[in-house]
């Protein structure tokens, strides 16, 4: 489907020094919306979405940092801190008034942490998936281990080459493992936009490899929780009941937003503009009033 129609149109932003890039689906003289994809995604994994809401918002979709068609960070610096602050800087280049933001898994984190640290920018914030790992997934360590297991994972990726594929039709295969849920077209969509063509012929997903690391500052709730609290605007938080990413209402993690609304869909795992994407749609819209 997405396929067969006009599609966006590339633009591209900095900041730190990095050329990012980010689509555009046109109508200007509507509200302005801000998707942002989760890690290891690209921003057209938002198309199905986009050609709907397209009818109601501006849409711009960027390429995170070390994805899709953005620059790769010298270093391999790839932390939430330097996410929000790109965020930033696509607003502060494309978004005269307060805009919409959405978000998913790794996205949907950005937006929450934009929308806390810059309220009055943001009209309405929608995040799926993106509140981060449930308590009970968090183990508490010393922070000289953080350090050093950060050092050892840097050390094995720069060691680490990117892997190659003999044909789209092989990448497609590892795209359907990670997503069980997905048809072949959405498999094919993403995977045919998630890949480049390397010189001998293989091809590769476009993300950095070092976008794999973890960071030796662990997600720190209490952080987190301070930043939730300054949101002003309409907050939707959205799961799937499939998901790994746990019940924010039952370990305590949605008290700590002023205005928000929630919902679980069934049939759905991490991906859940994906795995139900007309379900998904008509809660978006019922929260949107459009």
């Amino acid at each position: 489907m997405a396929d067969s129609i006009i599609g966006p149109t590339s633009h591209y932003f900095y900041s730190q020094r990095l050329k990012l890039h980010y689509v555009d689906w046109g109508n200007t003289d509507k509200p302005l919306m801000v998707m942002v994809h989760g890690g290891r995604d690209h921003c057209r994994n938002w198309d199905w979405v986009a050609l709907d809401l397209r009818k109601h918002y501006h849409v711009i979709a960027p390429d995170l940092r070390g994805h899709g068609d953005s620059d790769w960070a010298v270093g391999g610096s790839y932390s939430m801190i330097d996410y929000v602050l790109d965020l930033a800087q696509l607003m502060k280049a494309v978004a005269a008034e307060p805009a919409t933001l959405l978000g998913h898994s790794l996205g949907g984190s950005i937006v929450l942490q934009y929308t806390g640290v810059f309220p009055d920018r943001v009209k309405k914030v929608v995040s799926i998936e993106g509140m981060g790992p449930p308590p009970g997934m968090i183990k508490e360590t010393p922070a000289y281990e953080r350090m050093r297991t950060w050092i050892a994972q840097m050390r094995d990726l720069s060691n680490r080459k990117v892997r190659e594929y003999s044909s789209i039709a092989e990448a497609l295969e590892r795209m359907r493992a990670a997503n069980p849920h997905l048809s072949e077209e959405q498999a094919r969509h993403l995977t045919v936009w998630g890949v480049r063509r390397n010189e001998n012929g293989t091809y590769s997903w476009k993300f950095d490899n070092y976008v794999h690391a973890t960071s030796p500052y662990m997600f720190n709730t209490r952080d987190a929780r301070e930043i939730w609290e300054r949101i002003t605007c309409p907050t939707f938080l959205i799961r799937g009941s499939e998901s790994w990413a746990g019940d924010w209402v039952k370990d305590g993690r949605f008290s700590a937003f002023k205005s928000a609304q929630t919902v679980t869909i069934q049939k759905a795992g991490h991906w859940v503009h994906h795995d139900q994407l007309g379900e998904f749609l008509s809660q978006v819209h019922r929260f949107l009033e459009i």
